[in-house]
């Protein structure tokens, strides 16, 4: 429909300038001729065209012309949708060497050792703690003398203990092989004993490994002999207190709330649940290691039975290092964890094998720590037989810790 109004206005002015319209009926004929137009525009009504002789060129996109913004109803305003958050950053590998990214909820705080992922649906699942066996660790032979093998435990067939004497940590110690000046790679597999599938597969790999043991793992004096007879170093692996207390970290636990005689004794009975190991870390403990009191106590249990302390440094915050030397407890600081996530993926574990293997040229030994998990277990199977060709030498943790308070001042 064609705009009347532009043809309207021009006939009144017409009929004024003739003097055939008088004023006050010129007035009326434009008030009918805008209600008319109104009209016309009411919903349902066809659309308004601007005459042929007046065309009215398109506004840019986006830009409405002068005639359609003042014909058009205006539509209701609307917030334009905030834009969408920026993607999460990707997380970095959870401990790629020293320097740890941060996680958790320290600023540096390094990721827990992790509950055992659940048994597959056609694995056996994973058996309770066993009732403890109570072996008396008080009762371990003074320096000097001899110490009795547990009675169902075989003796070791591929390396002899480096020594017959002394400190627990050098008696059931192994025999560090010939390095010839080479670099030093001790690896440690922590939570050992419970899942019994994937226990035994990691017994099987080429030692020499450190296998840190459950405090809580059943049936002890078989696994340990089995894992003696393939020339692995043990150690215990002790739950401590972390920082999220939605993780469990076992029966045993260390509490930052247990007083120094409660502390002393839960750790006597932990070290009481089997023989034959060199000393312990810390299983979790992101928020015990922390805690010097409860630390103090750890190295008053473990210096006069002769153990030694590996820190796993599940916080940049541990005060283990530190309250290991003061108290003249033997000990060392893992450099590499292996795996930080319940599904380990092989690429990513052969990625920080490199990084250790970088460390340990650099410092001239290095410490990891990995846990019996799929991916973990083949990369290792892939990698252990390549140390040699590559200059570097798998050792038992006893051998680093040896090594480093050589270089201590």
């Amino acid at each position: 429909m064609v705009d009347p109004r532009p043809a309207i206005a021009e006939m009144l002015k017409r009929a004024r300038a003739s003097g055939l319209l008088p004023p006050a009926l010129a007035v009326a004929a434009v008030i009918v001729g805008v209600i008319a137009f109104r009209v016309l525009l009411a919903p349902g009504s066809p659309p308004v065209t601007p005459p042929a002789s007046a065309p009215v060129q398109p506004a840019p996109a986006g830009v409405p012309s002068e005639t359609a913004a003042a014909a058009a109803p205006h539509p209701a305003v609307t917030a334009e949708p905030p834009p969408p958050p920026p993607p999460p950053p990707t997380p970095s590998p959870a401990i790629l060497s020293d320097n740890p990214p941060p996680t958790e909820t320290s600023a540096r705080t390094v990721i827990e050792d992790e509950p055992l992922p659940p048994p597959g649906p056609n694995e056996p699942p994973t058996p309770k703690p066993a009732p403890r066996m109570h072996v008396s660790v008080d009762a371990l032979p003074a320096p000097g003398e001899t110490a009795a093998q547990p009675a169902t435990a075989s003796t070791p067939v591929a390396v002899e203990p480096a020594s017959a004497s002394g400190p627990a940590w050098r008696r059931y110690a192994l025999a560090t092989p010939p390095t010839g000046g080479k670099p030093i790679i001790a690896v440690i597999i922590d939570d050992v004993g419970l899942d019994r599938r994937r226990s035994k597969e990691v017994i099987d790999l080429p030692g020499p490994l450190t296998l840190s043991f459950m405090s809580y793992a059943g049936d002890m004096p078989s696994q340990e002999a089995d894992a003696r007879a393939h020339a692995h170093e043990i150690m215990m692996h002790v739950p401590m207190e972390p920082i999220d207390q939605h993780i469990d970290p076992g029966p045993g636990v260390l509490l930052t709330r247990l007083s120094p005689d409660e502390l002393r004794g839960r750790l006597i009975d932990d070290l009481g649940h089997f023989d034959g190991y060199v000393g312990i870390n810390n299983h979790m403990g992101s928020k015990f290691t922390a805690y010097p009191e409860g630390m103090r106590v750890v190295m008053e249990v473990l210096k006069p039975r002769g153990l030694l302390f590996i820190d796993s440094v599940t916080t940049d915050k541990s005060v283990g290092l530190l309250e290991a030397r003061r108290a003249g407890v033997p000990t060392a600081a893992r450099n590499v964890f292996l795996d930080a996530a319940l599904v380990s993926d092989v690429d990513q574990v052969a990625g920080q094998l490199r990084v250790l293997e970088d460390v340990a040229r650099k410092k001239g030994n290095a410490i990891a720590i990995g846990h019996p998990r799929d991916g973990t277990i083949a990369a290792l199977a892939a990698w252990l037989p390549t140390l040699p060709s590559k200059g570097l030498v798998l050792v038992p943790v006893t051998a680093v810790v040896r090594a480093r308070m050589q270089d201590d001042p």
